[in-house]
C-alpha cells in the first residue's frame, strides 16, 4: 500500500486537521451510546488513531478495505456499541470526510462506498462473534448441567430457558440426522413457521435450494471431529416465499462418552447488512446514472481477459464518444441532458449481446464496450456500426426532439501481445481518428497509421521533454489598427518543432498540455519570451506595439500566478499596459470565483485583459459586465460570414457585439480577416482592431521589429 509520508506540509497539515475535527466529531457519537469508561479526553485519542487509519486507506494507492473493517472490529472490542453507532459513524464519513479533506468527490466517492461497507461489515461481524459466542458458550453450559445435580439441573435449566426462550439469536436443536427437534421464538419469527410447522422437519428443508449441496459435508466433518463448530452464510426461505439471508453457527454436543447428541444451530436475520453491501458494491461498480458498469468495472473485466490468457484468445476495446450533448447540456440544462444519456445508454446496451461482451460508462458522455474472448476485427465493426446506426433515430424527451451521434476508436489484438493500458491508447488514438474525420464515424486502430501521426498519447509523452530540447518557438501576428492601418501590437502563437512530426500548431497539443497540466510550464515559457521581445520592440519606436498572450483557466488558478505576472515584467522591463493577456469566452464563463479575483489583480497592475474567440459561448450580459476585461476579440465564425457578398444578418451581429463592447468601454478585434470586403465592412461597423492573413500571416519576430521601427499601412488600398 502506497503511504503518503512524502506529501507536502500543507497537505499533511490538512490532512491532520481533518482527521482531528473529525475524530472530535466521531466521540460525540460514540459517547451518547457507548458503555465504556473512557474519558472524553482517552476517547478522542483513540477515534484519532482509527480515524488516521481510515484516511490512509482511504488515500493509498491501491485502495484496500481490510483497514476499515479492522477499525470496524476494533469499535466492538472498546465496546463502542450504542444502538446508533455505526449508522451515524458511517453518515458522519459519507458527508464529512472527503470535503474535509478537500479531496476529488468523482475519484473517491466509490472508494468511501466500499471502506463504509468494509466498516459496517467489520462491526457487524465482531458484534455477531461477540454474541454468537456468548449464546454458545451459555447453551452448552445449559445441556451438560442437565446430568448435574436435581439443584443445580434446575438453575441450568433456568438459564437454557432464558438464552433459548427470550434471546434475539435464532436457536435450532436437532438429532444428528437433522431433524429438528425445538425451536426457539427467534427462529420462528425469522422463518414465519410455527413451531409444530418446524419440529419434525430436516433443516434442509428451508435452505434455499441452491445453497443445500454443501450441508452434508458439513455435518459429516462435525461429526467426525474434524472441525468444532461451522459458521456460514445461507438463504432461507420463508413460509410466505420470501428470502432471508441468515448467519449461522453450527455445533455438535456430545454426550461423556463423546457420541454426537444433538446439533445445535444458533443464527441472526442479516438481509439487511447482505442488501447493503450489494448495494455498496454495486455504487462503487456501476455509473449511478446510466446503471451501466462504471469505468472501474470495465478495467476489472479487461484484466480478467488479460490474466485468463487461454490460448489465442483475442480482446477488442471500443470508446465510444458522443456529439451533441454538451450542447443539449447548455441549451436545455443538465436534466435534459442526462436524461438524454439514460436514452443513448439504453439504445447502445441493445447493440450488446452475450457474456462476451460489456457495455460501461467511461464517464460524462463517453462510453466503453469490452468484447472478450473476441471474434476477430470483423465482429468488432459490426458492433460499432450497429451502435451508430441505433443511433441515427433522433431521442423525444417531452416535447424536444434530439438528434445524437458518436465516434467509435476501437482496437483488437491477442490478449498476449497487449496490456490494459495499450488498449486504452490505441483505442484512444482510433477514437481520435475517428473523430477527426466527421461525426458517425468509426476508426480501427492501425500500427502503421500510428507511426506516422501524433495521437493525443505520443503527445502527452514527449510534451514534458519538449523545452528541455527547445523544441519550442515563436512566431507573432500583427494587430492592425482599422482606422489608419498602424501595427499597434502581435499576438504570441507558440509552435513546436516535433523531431517526429514537424512543425505543430497550438490546435495539435494546447488542449494534451491543458489536461496534462503541462500548460502552466509552457504557458510561463511563452510569457516570458514574448514579454522580452515586445520589450526590445519599444526601443526607437514613437508607438511601441503590445504583445498579447494567450492563458488558460488552469493557469489562472495557479496560486502564484499574479506574481509570476508581475515578476515577468519587471524582469523584461515592458510596461504593464504593452501586455494582453487573452482567455477564452467559454472559459472566463465557467471560471470561479478565484479565477475572476486573479483576473481582477491582474487588471490592477495595468495589465489588459481581452475575452478571446467572442461570440462561441454564451455569455450573459450582466457577467461580461463584471469582468475586468479591457477588450474583446470576435470569433472567426463571425467574421467569416462577412467574407463575401452582402450578409445583412452577420453585420447586424457584429454591429451589435461593437456597440455593446464600446457602451462597455472596450476594445474591439476582429480575428480571421482574410479579404478586403471583410476588413472594410468591419472598418465601417467601428471595429478597432484586426487580425488575419490578410494583413498578414504570423512571423517572426525580427518582422515585428522593423515594422514597430518603421510602421506602415497594412490595410488594403480600398480601405484605409
Amino acid at each position: 500500500m502506497k503511504q503518503h509520508g512524502h506529501d507536502p506540509p500543507d497537505s499533511r497539515f490538512r490532512r491532520q486537521a481533518a482527521v482531528e475535527a473529525t475524530a472530535r466529531e466521531w466521540a460525540h457519537i460514540v459517547a451518547r451510546g457507548s458503555f465504556g469508561q473512557m474519558s472524553v479526553h482517552d476517547l478522542e485519542g483513540r477515534l484519532s488513531e482509527l480515524t488516521t487509519i481510515l484516511v490512509e486507506s482511504l488515500l493509498s494507492e491501491p485502495f484496500v478495505s481490510r483497514p476499515a473493517r479492522d477499525v470496524g472490529a476494533s469499535l466492538v472490542a472498546a465496546h463502542f456499541t450504542g444502538s446508533e453507532t455505526l449508522s451515524r459513524t458511517i453518515e458522519l464519513f459519507d458527508d464529512r470526510l472527503l470535503q474535509a479533506l478537500h479531496a476529488d468527490t468523482a475519484k473517491y466517492r466509490g472508494r468511501l462506498a466500499r471502506m463504509n461497507g468494509a466498516l459496517a461489515a467489520g462491526f457487524a461481524d465482531a458484534l455477531r462473534e461477540r454474541a454468537l459466542t456468548e449464546h454458545e458458550a451459555i447453551l452448552r453450559a445449559a445441556l451438560r448441567a442437565r446430568e448435574d445435580a436435581e439443584q443445580a439441573m434446575r438453575a441450568s435449566q433456568a438459564r437454557f430457558r432464558a438464552v433459548f426462550r427470550g434471546g434475539a439469536t435464532a436457536i435450532a436443536i436437532g438429532d444428528v440426522n437433522g431433524h429438528i427437534l425445538d425451536v426457539n421464538p427467534a427462529l420462528i419469527d425469522m422463518l414465519g413457521y410455527s413451531a409444530s410447522e418446524l419440529r419434525g422437519q430436516r433443516v434442509t428443508d428451508f435452505i434455499h435450494p441452491d445453497d443445500t449441496g454443501d450441508m452434508r459435508e458439513i455435518v459429516a466433518s462435525l461429526i467426525h471431529g474434524d472441525r468444532e463448530h461451522v459458521r456460514m452464510e445461507k438463504r432461507f426461505i420463508r413460509r410466505d416465499g420470501g428470502v432471508v439471508w441468515g448467519r449461522i453457527a453450527l455445533s455438535l454436543v456430545r454426550d461423556d462418552e463423546g457420541t454426537p447428541s444433538y446439533l445445535v444451530a444458533m443464527g441472526e436475520d442479516i438481509t439487511e447488512r447482505h442488501h447493503l453491501q450489494t448495494s455498496l458494491q454495486r455504487q462503487a461498480l456501476h455509473d449511478s446514472l446510466t446503471k451501466l458498469p462504471n469505468r472501474a468495472q470495465l478495467m476489472g473485466r479487461i484484466a480478467d481477459a488479460l490474466d485468463a490468457d487461454v490460448g489465442d484468445d483475442r480482446v477488442a476495446l471500443c470508446l465510444i464518444d458522443l456529439d451533441g450533448c454538451k450542447t443539449v447540456n447548455d441549451t436545455l440544462g443538465r436534466d435534459v441532458g442526462d436524461r438524454l444519456l439514460v436514452a443513448v445508454a439504453d439504445r447502445l446496451s441493445r447493440c450488446v449481446s452475450g457474456s462476451d461482451q460489456m457495455l460501461a460508462r467511461m464517464g460524462g458522455d463517453e462510453f466503453g464496450l469490452v468484447v472478450s474472448p473476441s471474434g476477430g476485427g470483423t465482429q468488432v465493426i459490426e458492433i460499432a456500426e450497429h451502435m451508430l446506426a441505433a443511433l441515427d433515430t433522433p431521442f423525444s424527451l417531452d416535447r424536444h426532439h434530439l438528434s445524437v451521434s458518436a465516434s467509435v476508436g476501437m482496437t483488437e489484438r491477442p490478449v498476449r501481445e497487449t496490456s490494459a493500458s495499450d488498449l486504452l491508447t490505441t483505442a484512444g488514438v482510433a477514437l481520435e481518428w475517428a473523430k477527426a474525420a466527421g461525426r458517425g464515424r468509426w476508426r480501427m486502430f492501425d500500427p502503421h497509421r500510428a507511426s506516422g501521426q501524433p495521437s493525443r498519447f505520443a503527445l502527452s509523452s514527449t510534451l514534458s521533454t519538449a523545452m528541455l530540447y527547445d523544441e519550442f518557438f515563436i512566431v507573432y501576428q500583427p494587430v492592425v489598427n482599422l482606422t489608419d492601418g498602424a501595427v499597434i501590437g502581435a499576438e504570441a502563437l507558440v509552435r513546436w518543432h516535433h523531431p517526429q512530426f514537424g512543425v505543430l500548431r497550438p490546435g495539435r497539443f494546447i488542449a494534451v498540455a491543458d489536461e496534462t497540466g503541462l500548460i502552466v510550464p509552457l504557458g510561463r515559457w511563452v510569457l516570458e519570451h514574448a514579454c522580452r521581445q515586445a520589450a526590445r520592440w519599444g526601443a526607437g519606436s514613437a508607438r511601441p506595439p503590445m504583445v498579447c498572450v494567450n492563458v488558460t483557466l488552469r493557469q489562472c488558478h495557479e496560486r502564484n500566478f499574479v506574481r509570476e505576472v508581475a515578476r515577468v515584467l519587471n524582469v523584461s522591463g515592458l510596461p504593464a499596459d504593452r501586455l494582453q493577456l487573452e482567455i477564452t469566452e467559454s472559459a472566463a464563463m465557467t471560471a470561479a470565483s478565484e479565477a475572476l479575483d486573479v483576473l481582477r489583480r491582474l487588471r490592477q497592475l495595468g495589465v489588459r485583459i481581452a475575452l478571446d474567440d467572442f461570440g462561441t459561448g454564451h455569455s450573459n450580459i450582466a457577467y461580461l459586465r463584471g469582468l475586468p476585461l479591457t477588450g474583446i476579440k470576435i470569433a472567426g465564425a463571425f467574421v467569416e460570414g462577412l467574407r463575401f457578398g452582402a450578409d445583412p444578418v452577420g453585420e447586424q451581429m457584429v454591429e451589435g457585439v461593437v456597440s455593446l463592447a464600446h457602451t462597455l468601454g472596450l476594445t474591439v478585434t476582429a480575428e480571421g480577416v482574410e479579404t478586403e470586403r471583410q476588413a472594410r465592412v468591419l472598418r465601417e461597423l467601428g471595429c478597432d482592431w484586426a487580425q488575419g492573413h490578410l494583413l498578414s500571416r504570423p512571423g517572426s519576430a525580427d518582422r515585428l521589429q522593423n515594422l514597430a521601427v518603421s510602421p506602415e499601412r497594412w490595410l488594403p488600398g480600398d480601405v484605409g
